[in-house]
């Protein structure tokens, strides 16, 4: 797990969700994870399906946030869950060995350790900057990167506000992964926005 972690915004238009994803694909990103807050039941089924075969055609994995009926459903390669969602542990158990298990970590190096050895896949932590997505209680110390490194043998994906520029001090600590929403589909040149995330790890 290393480079681009792409997450989807809260699009209701699935042609142009689609779309903007492949773009970003080409551009670079290793890891899609479908996420729509406020979709029905139907447009997260619908969307998902689409980017699944997507993510298949492009060879990227396709994680599922929360939501595991969902991920368990359309046989998606894994699911991320937050502190608020069902536990490590739990989706672990459910899902099987071979899929992925990410955890929202936050700020907390105590969670990242727990969800070790719960037996996530990667541990998030996040937000280190001011997101226009997600609302973070916790502004998180980059030094967290150096600690959870020498603790964890696990991926770690930083979030929370990600531009290039902004991630690249967090990349050079050590982080796995940048997970962006907004500074790759709220651009005008998705596949170009993709491309400096990428060059991150180059």
């Amino acid at each position: 797990m290393r480079g681009l972690y792409l997450v989807t915004p809260d699009w209701d238009d699935t042609d142009k969700l689609v779309a903007v994803t492949a773009q970003a694909i080409e551009g670079g990103a290793t890891l899609l994870q479908y996420r729509h807050k406020t979709a029905s039941e139907a447009l997260r089924s619908e969307q998902s399906s689409a980017l699944l075969a997507l993510c298949r055609r492009k060879n990227i994995p396709l994680i599922i946030n929360d939501h595991l009926d969902l991920c368990e459903r359309i046989d998606a390669d894994g699911i991320h869950v937050g502190g608020t969602d069902a536990s490590v542990a739990e989706v672990r158990s459910k899902i099987g060995k071979e899929k992925i298990v990410g955890a929202s970590c936050y700020g907390d190096l105590q969670l990242a350790r727990d969800a070790a050895t719960a037996g996530a896949s990667y541990v998030a932590f996040g937000g280190f900057y001011p997101s226009r997505v997600k609302k973070y209680e916790v502004a998180t110390a980059p030094s967290i990167i150096i600690q959870a490194l020498s603790e964890l043998s696990l991926p770690i994906c930083v979030i929370g506000g990600m531009t290039p520029d902004n991630a690249r001090p967090l990349v050079e600590l050590g982080a796995h992964s940048v997970a962006a929403i907004s500074s790759v589909y709220s651009v005008e040149d998705h596949q170009a926005a993709a491309i400096a995330f990428a060059s991150l790890f180059r």
